[in-house]
Formats: C-alpha cells, sequence, structure tokens
C-alpha cells in the first residue's frame, strides 16, 4: 500500500532529528503509507460530498 513515495525523506529525517531522535530504517515507509491513506479517505470523503475537488478538511478524521 505505500506506493510512490509522496514525502520528503530529507525533511522527515531534518524534522524528527530537531526534535531530538533518530529515525528509523522504517519510519519514511510508514510515513509515507500513512500519507497514501490519508488521501484514500480525504478523495473518498470528496467524492461522498458530491465534490472533485478535495479541500483541506477532507483530511480531518472525525468519528
Amino acid at each position: 500500500m505505500s506506493g510512490e513515495t509522496l514525502i520528503v525523506a530529507s525533511k522527515v529525517k531534518a524534522a524528527i532529528s530537531a526534535k531530538e531522535c533518530n529515525t528509523g530504517g522504517d519510519a519514511v515507509d510508514g510515513l509515507n503509507a500513512w500519507v497514501h491513506w490519508l488521501i484514500e479517505q480525504a478523495t473518498a470523503r470528496a467524492k461522498a460530498n458530491g465534490r472533485k475537488t478535495v479541500r483541506g478538511h477532507d483530511f480531518i478524521i472525525t468519528q
């Protein structure tokens, strides 16, 4: 499910390093998979609301 890389690994590693933590070998892949999942959820929400345009609030998960 991870698919094409959508994030910049060096930026992710730098952000983690700035918080004084190390980046595991699978961290970037895990984050990339999560981004793909978020896109799937957001596009499904937009379509369910009769839109083809994904908006910022489509990424908000409410239960």
